[in-house]
């Protein structure tokens, strides 16, 4: 799935228990962690053309941040940063899975090729997580998906009075919820 799809999902993890606004970032920031592995895009576009390109996106997107270590990693770090430590590391550790689930679902690339989890690397790659269904990843199931996540995070707005603005800028976080709240009021006239 899109990074925005992975962004909203695990906001929406976040949204769903009590936690402060530093606390939904790092649940929300889990579940795009894993496509870390997805910077070497820049290198490979850039070395394309050259004797010698670097395929570091080819190579390794869907292994070094879509494993079960990498997970961990982003478990820990989440404890160390959090206030409510074990509720934060447990949600962005169930956020980072829920971006591999979507991936393994609906990732599959326009050529048919699909992406495989190696959910053990570094220690084994020899089980790779796979569905036989997956769907592409511009596929209508994908962009279904994505707007239903919309719907649900602008509700929540609605509802709590915070966003996935609130990552960005307290003030255009107030102004969208107000905004949203007088669009649609609380109560009806």
């Amino acid at each position: 799935m899109n990074p925005i799809t992975h962004f909203l999902g695990g906001w929406m993890v976040a949204s769903a228990w009590t936690l402060d606004r530093r606390e939904r970032a790092i649940v929300t920031l889990a579940s795009v962690a894993p496509d870390i592995d997805g910077v070497g895009l820049v290198a490979e576009v850039l070395t394309r053309d050259t004797g010698h390109p670097l395929l570091w996106w080819s190579h390794y997107h869907h292994v070094f941040g879509h494993n079960l270590a990498f997970g961990l990693l982003v478990a820990g770090g989440s404890f160390l940063l959090a206030t409510q430590r074990w509720k934060t590391a447990l949600l962005a550790f169930l956020s980072f899975h829920l971006h591999l689930f979507c991936d393994v679902i609906g990732s599959r690339g326009p050529d048919g090729y699909q992406w495989p989890i190696a959910y053990f690397y570094p220690f084994s790659d020899a089980w790779q997580w796979t569905w036989d269904g997956q769907w592409e990843l511009h596929a209508w199931p994908n962009v279904v998906f994505t707007a239903v996540a919309l719907l649900v995070t602008f509700y929540l707005a609605w509802a709590r009075g915070y966003s996935p603005v609130e990552l960005v800028s307290d003030s255009a976080d107030r102004t969208f919820v107000e905004t949203l709240r007088q669009r649609f009021p609380l109560t009806a006239h």
